[in-house]
């Protein structure tokens, strides 16, 4: 089986996937643009071959990657980069060489976020008012029925980058004077916690892992008010989460792909579909969701590609925690990472910093802390991101 991994150094805890389809005879092809004297030793040693690029948005670059593994290694069975930002090409590769998985027809569902409110309202999830929004008398005529504040991201886009909460005539002018000139979907502000429904599907698209987050704030307040963040995996997942994630699971027709679906919890405990990702939820998530069951996700996936039988641990002995901390010198912490360590060492499972990229959602700094009782990492959390 010939697996074409693209951008396999991206992010470094990926490299496991790579590994691990290794180890179950998968023939792993990489193709990225990293130097091959810089890549991680562990995960050179999980490529039979790696074809650099000088630049991987140059399709014509990836196209010819892909034929050139087609003439070494025959035809090209899977070609995944588990990464929002390639998701599109992916599925232009997976077109052009006809390869299981999304093709470039399914992208609209998953990618824009006004198919994605149609899909969950097809499911039966409840979503948020709104539209995709042109002039300023669309939106005029949207906050007529909805009310400010409103939330305005670009419908096509990745995480909070360029997204706006608008709160008067003011901000909305401000909004349309100023905007990057790509559509954008214009909503009504929902507040509430985010929850999320994660997991894998196999090949028919049957959840064999299951797994919630919730949020103590959503990712565009992180980034727009250079907050730390805080989440954690629930042991239990809540019924009504349950029902409407697995019901949007068949809306968007997954199929041997993880997922990442979030949802506002509101107030009143009702829940809002907000939007799916068809990838692996970011950051450590991955890691989290091993510490949580003591398992191995990355090996899991690779023995579900492999057409072999799954040995999946679906018990959740643990709450586990993401605290990411903001290290800038505008932000002064109370308490330094040594004791931070001193006090929740005995709790804490993972630390180290964060790759630049994501510090201004997920923090610079980074501790993963599990416990069968949640209070102790709540208890963690708000000393770690203590701030003077």
């Amino acid at each position: 089986m010939n697996y074409v991994f693209v951008s396999p150094s991206f992010p470094s805890n990926f490299k496991y996937f790579a590994m691990r389809l290794h180890d179950e005879g998968v023939n792993v092809l990489g193709i990225g643009s990293d130097h091959y004297d810089s890549i991680d030793p562990e995960l050179k040693g999980a490529m039979t071959e790696y074809y650099r690029v000088d630049k991987m948005e140059d399709y014509d670059q990836m196209l010819r990657a892909c034929a050139y593994f087609t003439h070494r290694h025959g035809k090209i069975d899977r070609i995944e980069s588990h990464n929002e930002y390639w998701l599109e090409q992916d599925a232009k590769l997976r077109t052009d060489f006809n390869v299981f998985g999304f093709k470039t027809a399914d992208m609209e569902n998953i990618k824009f976020k006004s198919r994605m409110k149609e899909a969950f309202k097809k499911a039966g999830v409840p979503v948020a008012r709104g539209k995709v929004v042109k002039s300023m008398e669309a939106a005029m005529a949207l906050i007529a029925e909805v009310g400010y504040p409103v939330c305005a991201k670009p419908d096509n886009g990745v995480g909070a980058a360029n997204t706006y909460k608008l709160r008067s005539d003011e901000d909305l002018a401000h909004f349309f004077e100023t905007k990057p000139s790509t559509e954008y979907i214009m909503e009504e502000f929902i507040e509430g916690e985010i929850h999320t429904f994660d997991g894998l599907v196999d090949r028919e698209g049957e959840p064999v892992f299951m797994s919630s987050f919730v949020f103590d704030k959503g990712v565009m307040e992180t980034v727009n008010e250079d907050l730390d963040m805080f989440y954690y995996s629930q042991r239990e997942i809540p019924e009504d989460l349950k029902a409407y994630g697995l019901s949007a699971l068949k809306a968007f027709g997954l199929r041997e792909r993880f997922f990442h679906i979030e949802f506002f919890r509101q107030k009143d405990g009702r829940l809002v579909g907000l939007e799916i990702n068809v990838r692996p939820p970011g950051g450590l998530s991955m890691d989290m969701f091993n510490f949580a069951s003591d398992s191995d996700l990355y090996r899991q996936y690779a023995r579900l590609v492999a057409g072999k039988e799954l040995e999946m641990n679906t018990q959740r002995a643990y709450y586990c925690a993401y605290v990411g901390i903001k290290e800038r010198s505008n932000i002064l912490h109370s308490h330094s990472v040594e004791e931070s360590l001193n006090a929740y060492g005995n709790i804490t499972v993972h630390h180290g910093s964060i790759a630049s990229i994501f510090a201004a959602a997920i923090g610079d700094y980074a501790f993963i802390l599990r416990s069968p009782e949640l209070e102790p990492l709540k208890e963690a959390a708000r000393f770690i991101m203590q701030r003077d």
